[in-house]
C-alpha cells in the first residue's frame, strides 16, 4: 500500500528529482546519449537493442515526428558502427489511430535497418494491442523474413495459443525471432496470470516449446530463478549460443548480465532514452510499485 502511494504522488514532483532514480535507467535525452551508452556496453562485450520513448500518441503529426526520428537514429547508429538492433512501440505510429498509417511507418524503418542489415523488434504493448500488433509483425515479415522480431509476454493467458499459431509460418528461409518477457502492464485476471510464480512457470513453458522448435530467442528477464531454468532448457535442448540470447533493461542487475557474459553467452541491453523520459519513468513505476522501495533506497540511503 505505501508503494502504490508512493508511485502515485511521485509523477507530481519536480523532474530534477524524478531524474534522482531515473537516470540509471534511461541513457540520456538525445541520440548522441543513446550512442555513447551503447558504446560503453558494446565495450563490455553486450549488445545493445535502442528504443526512442514516447507512446500512445493521439495525432498522426506525432507518429510522423516519430518515424523521423527513428530514420534518423538507425542512420547515426549505423554510421557510429554501434553493435545493436532497434525496437519500438507501434502505439508511438499510430496502432491505435490508424492502423495501415502505423505499418506504412515502421515499415519504412523496418526497410531502413534491413538496408543496413540490421533488424527492428516490435514491442508489445497492453492487451489491446496485441492482435495488432501480431498482425503488423507477420505483415512485416512476409516482406522483412530475416528483419523484423516480436515481443511476446508470459504473463498473458493467451501467449502459448499465439506462439502455436506464429509456429506456423516458422520456416529455415522465415525464421521467427521472439524476445520472451514477463509482462510489465497491468492487466485483469481473466487476461493475465496475477501469481509471480505461476508466470515463472509460464515463461519456462514457453520457452521450452520455442527452444525445442528452433526458435530464436532474446530470454528477457533479471530474475535468476528464470535465468536457471533458461540454462536448464539449453542444455536439455544442447541449443547453440547462435541460437538464443539474454537480454536486461539498461541499469538493471548488472552482477548477473556480468555472470551471464562471463559464461560466453550473448547479452543484449534494452537502452531507452529520449526527452519523454519522464513519463516513460512514471508509466514504469505505476505499473510496478513495487519499484518504489528501490526509489526511496536510491534517494535517501545511496544520495
Amino acid at each position: 500500500m505505501i508503494n502504490k502511494v508512493i508511485a502515485s504522488v511521485i509523477p507530481y514532483f519536480p523532474k530534477k528529482f524524478v531524474w534522482v532514480f531515473s537516470k540509471k535507467y534511461i541513457a540520456g535525452e538525445t541520440v548522441e546519449d543513446a550512442i555513447k551508452a551503447s558504446r560503453s556496453l558494446n565495450g563490455k562485450s553486450v549488445s545493445v537493442t535502442v528504443d526512442l520513448l514516447g507512446e500512445f500518441i493521439t495525432k498522426m503529426e506525432q507518429a510522423n515526428v516519430n518515424r523521423d526520428q527513428y530514420l534518423h537514429i538507425v542512420d547515426a547508429f549505423e554510421n557510429a558502427r554501434i553493435e545493436g538492433n532497434y525496437s519500438l512501440k507501434p502505439t508511438s505510429f499510430g496502432l491505435l489511430i490508424d492502423p495501415e498509417k502505423c505499418y506504412q511507418n515502421v515499415r519504412t524503418i523496418v526497410a531502413l535497418a534491413a538496408k543496413y542489415n540490421n533488424f527492428v523488434r516490435i514491442d508489445m504493448e497492453d492487451s489491446k494491442c496485441v492482435d495488432l500488433e501480431i498482425a503488423l509483425y507477420k505483415r512485416l515479415k512476409a516482406e522483412f523474413p530475416n528483419n523484423v522480431g516480436l515481443v511476446i509476454q508470459a504473463y498473458l493467458h493467451r501467449t502459448m495459443d499465439d506462439v502455436d499459431e506464429l509456429l506456423k509460418i516458422h520456416t529455415p528461409e522465415s525464421p521467427l525471432d521472439f524476445r520472451l518477457c514477463k509482462g510489465i502492464y497491468v492487466e485483469p485476471e481473466d487476461i493475465a496470470i496475477k501469481d509471480g510464480k505461476l508466470i515463472n512457470e509460464n515463461f519456462l513453458k514457453i520457452l521450452d516449446k520455442l527452444l525445442y522448435r528452433g526458435v530464436y530467442v532474446g530470454i528477457a528477464t533479471h530474475d535468476k530463478v528464470l535465468v536457471k531454468g533458461a540454462y536448464k532448457l539449453i542444455e536439455k535442448y544442447q541449443v547453440p549460443k547462435d541460437m538464443y540470447e539474454f537480454q536486461m533493461l539498461y541499469g538493471v542487475t548488472p552482477e548477473l548480465r556480468s555472470t551471464i557474459v562471463g559464461n560466453g553467452d550473448k547479452m543484449r541491453v534494452y537502452v531507452p532514452y529520449g526527452k519523454d523520459w519522464f513519463g516513460y519513468s512514471t508509466r514504469r513505476l505505476k505499473e510496478n510499485p513495487k519499484m518504489a522501495n528501490h526509489i526511496i533506497k536510491s534517494i535517501f540511503v545511496k544520495g
